[in-house]
């Protein structure tokens, strides 16, 4: 009789884990039913999974909409406030995150709000939201702030996806900005990290994963004059990356691509695979019975 292999809890939970954290975007429930059905143990899918859940919400920027509220929220570790409550700054108000269900309940005010940054933080955001609407569309945007004596630190989180499943591909697009500033010293460095994920299955499967960080000088002037040369170092530094990126595969495209395969078999035509029958080995399989 053949050995059986068995598995741990705790190496089934960390498979588990691997799973949900490089699940492609736009496919979390196709993942997790997977996982569901080779786990085979709801309880410890529900024991173990939270926390990979939660984690996957927090990595993507995850958008989220609250009742009553024009603009999406981003679930992100900058708005977490530990127990699932997130924090939105726009609307200044705390809310319960189901991770699995991706919905938002428990709405609640927020009155202690950091009033020095506030108004830094409220004039980014105003200028990033028409940024956005610009060039994104449906992008979303949540921008925190906090300041600790007289430095003010802000951070952005912006956030488009495209998911075409009938099409057999998803994408998402990722950038994040934080700059800590003193307002009377003029200037301060703002750092970003850019992200892109896409992921194509037609007969196949494949994925792009690319990020980039960069560093760039912001003047510091008042909170509108401020937000406004931020929001154009992101737009400049955003459509440099993606322009780079579009540039360097279609350069793979019509040259490494082409080194790792043959474009057409040894007999230089493209094979009908609807008259397979045709052909000598069709032919053979047919006289075989196969």
């Amino acid at each position: 009789m053949a050995n059986v292999y068995s598995i741990s809890d705790e190496e089934k939970t960390r498979i588990l884990k691997n799973f949900i954290k490089y699940a492609p975007p736009g496919e979390f429930n196709e993942v997790f039913n997977d996982v569901r059905i080779l786990l085979d143990n709801d309880a410890l899918l529900k024991k173990n999974g939270a926390e990979a859940f939660a984690l996957l919400n927090k990595e993507q920027f995850t958008p989220c909409k609250l009742d009553g509220q024009e603009h999406e929220v981003l679930i992100t570790q900058y708005g977490d406030m530990k127990q699932n409550t997130f924090f939105d700054p726009s609307s200044k108000t705390t809310f319960q995150y189901d991770h699995l269900r991706k919905e938002a309940s428990n709405i609640q005010p927020v009155s202690n709000v950091d009033q020095t940054a506030e108004k830094w933080r409220s004039a980014l955001e105003t200028a990033l939201r028409d940024y956005i609407q610009a060039h994104y569309g449906n992008g979303v945007c949540t921008v925190y702030g906090t300041s600790t004596g007289s430095d003010i630190t802000l951070t952005v989180c912006l956030e488009h996806h495209l998911f075409q499943p009938h099409n057999f591909w998803n994408g998402k697009w990722r950038s994040q900005w934080s700059v800590t500033f003193n307002p009377s010293r003029g200037s301060a460095e703002a750092k970003g990290l850019f992200k892109a994920q896409v992921h194509y299955y037609e007969d196949g499967n494949v994925q792009l994963v690319s990020h980039k960080e960069v560093k760039k000088e912001l003047i510091v002037t008042d909170p509108t004059g401020t937000s406004k040369e931020f929001v154009k170092i992101i737009e400049n530094e955003e459509t440099s990356y993606q322009k780079a990126l579009s540039e360097n595969y279609t350069q793979m495209s019509d040259t490494t691509f082409k080194a790792l395969r043959r474009q057409l078999p040894v007999t230089r035509t493209k094979i009908d695979w609807n008259k397979i029958a045709g052909y000598k080995i069709g032919q053979a399989l047919k006289n075989d019975g196969v």
